[in-house]
């Protein structure tokens, strides 16, 4: 299988933008409670879940965040970054079979330290924002491949 690396802090523009989109179900909670041990009764106990504000079980609010890892990753900057910093403030909860569409955005090139910071933010289906934010990435560096070879 061929890596394609993603791009280095020279190709990024201010401004760009990608996104990705995943709808979070019963068994993404339930793999991510066992994974990271957060077994809160909001996110797994639906009868539980009824006695809070938010009136029904709420998907993790870190697991709504890596989503912005997936865009990193596979988008912007792409292969072979480093994801260093998430500032995340949640704004609103993700329930169940919730849509949830993930989208950064370039908002700093700092050549000198060779990262990007970007502006996250998520939404649902509805348009409504639930979680946004901040990152740094440190996009691949140039990689120089000598060629020559031994005789």
């Amino acid at each position: 299988m061929e890596c394609i690396l993603g791009k280095t802090i020279n190709d990024i523009e201010l401004g760009e933008s990608a996104s990705y989109s995943k709808t979070f179900t019963e068994e993404d909670v339930v793999a991510f409670a066992k994974i990271s041990g957060d077994f809160n009764p909001v996110h797994l106990n639906e009868e539980y879940a009824k006695t809070t504000m938010f009136k029904s079980r709420i998907v993790h609010g870190a697991l709504v965040s890596s989503l912005f890892s997936t865009v990193f990753a596979a988008q912007c900057p792409g292969y072979g970054c480093i994801y260093f910093r998430q500032d995340s403030k949640f704004i609103a909860p993700v329930y169940l079979n919730d849509t949830i569409t993930a989208t950064v955005k370039v908002i700093e090139i700092q050549l000198e330290k060779g990262r990007v910071i970007f502006d996250t933010i998520a939404k649902n289906q509805k348009g409504d924002t639930v979680v946004v934010g901040s990152a740094t990435v440190y996009p691949r560096k140039e990689i120089t491949i000598n060629k020559s070879s031994n005789k």
